[in-house]
């Protein structure tokens, strides 16, 4: 009988692409992208408060939905962490939709926001409410939408913005490459899921781009 599982090497460098890519981190790496190449939009603002607005990004788009994940399983809502299931992913799609919707409204209402991050935000805000909706069919992957979205975003601010953009456009189709990979190889999601939280992704952040503008 045929083994398909990878060995272990592949499959530690799988696992940490995967954690190092986690959905959860993709706002955080896109606010520091902004910051890198479009520093006049954070003109008005102190290094002490940008870094205070990085961390604050951090601590309500990946920390809180995190310690959210983490007290469900403490809770026995969830029999693990990894949310391998349909049903245990419910309650965390809710949770980051809140999360997401609060850093869309506070975008809006903010007038030192870039207008990348606006679109970026109602985007990642719509891919969590589809994503919650295509839940009820298929496991689709966090990863494929996080990556997508990503990797979307970048290429919409440098339509948005005159800035050089192939690098980073390159970086994050070579990030999204290696994800999607790195879920193939790990995770227990089959091709189509993959594809389609990739999908999922790249159009929520078309919509919200032309919404917002």
């Amino acid at each position: 009988m045929e083994n398909n599982t990878p060995p272990k090497v592949v499959k530690y460098i799988g696992n940490f692409i995967s954690y190092i890519f986690h959905p959860l981190f993709i706002p955080t790496y896109f606010l520091l992208y902004l910051i890198q190449n479009i520093p006049y939009e954070f003109a008005g603002i102190t290094p002490w408060q940008l870094q205070l607005r990085v961390f604050s990004v951090f601590w309500l788009t990946a920390f809180f939905p995190a310690f959210s994940v983490f007290l469900l399983w403490k809770l026995k809502f969830s029999d693990s962490i990894y949310l391998r299931t349909q049903k245990e992913r419910i309650i965390p799609y809710v949770i980051t939709m809140f999360f997401y919707w609060w850093m869309y409204y506070l975008s809006r209402h903010f007038n030192d926001q870039p207008l990348a991050l606006k679109y970026f935000y109602f985007g990642i805000f719509i891919a969590s409410a589809i994503g919650l909706v295509i839940n009820n069919f298929i496991k689709v992957s966090l990863h494929g939408i996080g990556v997508g979205g990503m990797l979307m975003a970048v290429i919409l601010a440098g339509i948005m913005y005159p800035i050089q953009n192939i690098f980073w456009v390159s970086i994050a189709i070579v990030i999204t490459s290696l994800v999607m990979s790195a879920r193939m190889m790990v995770s227990n999601h089959t091709n189509k899921e993959l594809w389609i939280g990739l999908m999922v992704g790249a159009a929520t952040q078309t919509i919200a781009y032309l919404w917002v503008l």
